[in-house]
């Protein structure tokens, strides 16, 4: 699969611009190799951990006719399937990037600031689109939401079926590819910080519900989390197009608040009622049940945590963006009578020098 960046200058061979520019092309040759793998016995039992799921357990149900089906759990082979996906979404961040925000950037002429927030926004809101598609799909096919029940009980769940076992996977795959990608996409200094404290909070919580056993409920709540997030973006990628266009940011605030308060319910009725009140109290590593005080604690702390820190960034959030329209609405009202004075002493022609000053672009900022 080629995908270059046309450039008048070719850079040196294995220099960090030739790893930058042709870093799909790179990983797409290491890909390749895994799926060429396949093709030979020698190296297809190699290949499969890398691409295929790992820990198959078949079990075998009971009545009229007995049926066969599959359910996974995790190891250690997980990881050999967690960089090959990772690869893939390296891969297919490029494609993205190559053949649909670069043309639309190209079209809209934006600024410096909104360049690198609209490839943000239009990374995200495609992953968030498809995780919340796929998320959704599972938790009704597998009826988590119209039995809460479940989350809790028969913990451990241990056994998953294919699809929320691949699910899982591909979503560590993909925020674990978000770290070359500050590379790749020449993050500046400042927005790295910012997006590393982000990475970190996903990859811990999504990694913590698959190795604690806790996937039914990480998968709701991941469901609910894309969903506003996935609202967000799009209400920016909207406005980057036309300014005037900012409801989607307020439905958005009202389900962002929404969204944390469903979070941290689900999160205390299920591990602090619900697993504090089963009958498997205690801790086993072959069964995976770690249904004990100081497990049910952490757990708790750290979704409480999170959720605290982004109430506290969704809060400056929105008090930056009041302070701001209130300034433009200030530098309007006393650029209303330095005009009217300019049009006596100067005439029409005096008041074109202030369309340059227009408030528009301390805007771009908030979003």
């Amino acid at each position: 699969m080629g995908i270059r960046k046309k450039s008048s200058k070719s850079p040196p061979v294995m220099s960090h611009e030739f790893v930058i520019q042709n870093h799909a092309d790179i990983v797409s040759c290491v890909a390749m190799v895994f799926l060429l793998g396949l093709m030979f016995e020698v190296t297809s039992k190699f290949a499969v951990l890398f691409i295929t799921v790992q820990y198959n357990v078949t079990i075998s149900t009971s009545g009229p006719e007995e049926t066969s089906v599959n359910h996974f759990h995790h190891g250690i082979k997980d990881l050999a399937t967690i960089f090959f996906y990772m690869l893939v979404a390296i891969i297919m961040h490029a494609i993205i990037q190559e053949y649909v925000l670069d043309k639309i950037i190209r079209k809209k002429h934006f600024s410096k600031t909104k360049h690198s927030k609209f490839n943000e926004s239009g990374q995200l809101s495609a992953f968030y689109l498809f995780s919340f598609g796929w998320g959704a799909s599972i938790l009704f096919s597998e009826n988590f939401l119209f039995n809460p029940s479940s989350l809790w009980e028969g913990y451990p769940h241990m056994l998953m079926p294919l699809q929320m076992k691949f699910y899982y996977i591909c979503q560590i795959g993909y925020w674990l590819h978000a770290l070359p990608e500050l590379y790749f996409q020449k993050t500046k200094k400042e927005d790295i910080p910012r997006q590393l404290v982000y990475i970190f909070l996903y990859l811990v919580h999504i990694a913590g519900a698959y190795i604690l056993n806790l996937n039914r409920l990480g998968l709701v709540l991941l469901v609910l989390h894309y969903f506003v997030e996935l609202l967000f973006h799009v209400s920016r990628l909207v406005y980057f197009s036309n300014e005037n266009r900012q409801l989607g940011f307020k439905v958005w605030a009202a389900l962002f608040v929404l969204g944390r308060l469903l979070t941290l319910s689900l999160s205390v009725l299920t591990v602090g009622f619900g697993l504090a009140n089963a009958d498997n109290q205690g801790f086993d590593l072959a069964t995976g049940n770690f249904n004990v005080l100081f497990v049910r604690i952490t757990v708790l702390a750290g979704v409480c945590l999170t959720q605290a820190f982004m109430m506290w960034k969704f809060i400056n959030f929105q008090l930056r963006r009041w302070r701001e329209h209130a300034s433009v609405q200030t530098l309007k009202k006393k650029q209303g009578p330095s005009k009217s004075k300019a049009k006596k002493a100067n005439g029409v022609n005096g008041v074109n020098s202030h369309a340059a000053d227009s408030p528009r672009s301390r805007k771009e900022k908030s979003f």
